[in-house]
């Protein structure tokens, strides 16, 4: 990462992405902005393939922009950020190490002892509700544990940030719920700045500080909605007025954008 700015959090100024394939050029992003304030939860919903996931992976450092500038906290993002955790779809761990053994791993990529971080991984795994099963192995896990997990070795080197790339959108509806609850919990006790992807509008308004709310490709925050709901935000949540407002608000969007199709009833 290059030289400091000054500020914080995630900076993007005219970002756009081209990927090159046999059948031509496709504009992913194109001529995207977006500041995220350190210690904000900003979840970024739109239709499939409008690049939210080139979005994150832009911020991670895993791939390079086409032009304009990506920071985070204050320093032009040049290769991968290692100030960071990361949770994808799937879990990804490693059927070889029980539960303990893949929250450690995080330790081990980063050449770190894993014997010096096995007090904070066994505190991470109360967190999430693992605790009873950090001798368990990937194949013995629920999918919703699986990702308990994957969340938990995201945040063993305490990290500043998260980017989350549609985390609980391989589980059940019910697991899914609790995963928020437990997400939103976690997130009050360490107030860590998140970048949350979703296809899920309502998951995003309610785990969201603000909805960053995409266009079809090539992607563009079409917009920037205040979540005005308090925390935490439990089941009934989805009664309160202001939930229902701001979910109406993003449907329309996609309505007038035709992402979705309906007619009034």
């Amino acid at each position: 990462m290059g030289e400091s700015s000054g500020e914080g959090g995630i900076h993007l100024a005219g970002v756009s992405k081209r990927f090159r394939t046999r059948q031509g050029e496709t504009l992913a992003l194109d001529a995207l902005d977006l500041d995220v304030p350190e210690g904000e939860f900003l979840a970024v919903v739109g239709p499939s393939g409008c690049g939210k996931s080139t979005l994150l992976r832009l911020v991670a450092g895993l791939m390079p922009a086409s032009s304009g500038s990506v920071q985070v906290f204050g320093r032009d993002v040049a290769g991968p950020v290692t100030e960071l955790g990361i949770v994808f779809q799937q879990p990804v761990l490693l059927d070889w190490r029980d539960v303990l053994g893949n929250v450690l791993f995080q330790a081990g990529i980063r050449g770190l002892s894993e014997a010096a971080f096995r007090d904070r991984a066994l505190a991470l795994l109360r967190q999430v509700g693992l605790e009873d099963f950090a001798d368990r192995y990937p194949h013995e896990l629920s999918g919703g544990m699986r990702q308990r997990a994957s969340i938990a070795r995201a945040l063993l080197h305490d990290p500043p940030l998260l980017l989350m790339d549609e985390p609980f959108g391989a589980l059940d509806a019910l697991t899914r719920e609790q995963m928020r609850l437990d997400l939103e919990a976690l997130w009050m006790r360490s107030r860590k700045t998140v970048l949350f992807i979703t296809h899920s509008v309502d998951e995003a308004v309610l785990l969201a500080d603000r909805v960053a709310v995409m266009s079809p490709r090539p992607g563009r925050i079409e917009r920037l909605l205040q979540v005005d709901l308090p925390r935490p935000r439990g089941l009934a949540a989805r009664r309160d007025p202001r939930f229902i407002a701001a979910v109406e608000e993003v449907t329309a969007l996609f309505l007038a954008r035709g992402v979705l199709h309906g007619a009034e009833t």
